[in-house]
């Protein structure tokens, strides 16, 4: 996924506006604009604001980001961190499957629940066995 990408799916999930994420980041809406349609790339103080606006840490921030490590569950994408979490998929939901899990998209668009994770991850499954 592109820093773009990842910085607007946790505004849009979080469900705030760019002059939202500006007020509480203390950087202009046209900047976190052109961020967002990947025309800048940010320094690491602006990576900074942006992970204090979003009240999570850089490394969350960029976890799932082309050249980010391990994902924690505040870094997933909305529903994909209660399916990990859930005590009846934990020991399934490895690392490897939160990385496949996490890059798929349909039509530009990802799962949103953690039921539509499940059935994506037993679909996947089903035909990975097979």
């Amino acid at each position: 996924m592109k820093l773009q990408d990842r910085l607007k799916e946790l505004r849009t999930h979080r469900e705030m506006t760019l002059k939202d994420v500006a007020t509480r980041s203390e950087l202009s809406v046209s900047y976190l604009s052109d961020i967002e349609r990947g025309r800048t790339t940010p320094t690491l103080a602006t990576l900074e604001s942006l992970a204090r606006a979003f009240e999570i840490s850089v490394v969350d921030l960029l976890t799932g980001v082309d050249f980010a490590g391990e994902a924690t569950n505040s870094s997933l994408p909305p529903g994909l961190a209660e399916l990990r979490s859930d005590p009846e998929y934990r020991e399934e939901i490895t690392e490897e499957w939160i990385t496949t899990l996490s890059g798929i998209q349909m039509r530009g668009k990802r799962p949103q629940t953690k039921r539509e994770w499940l059935e994506l991850y037993l679909h996947l499954k089903r035909i990975l066995e097979d």
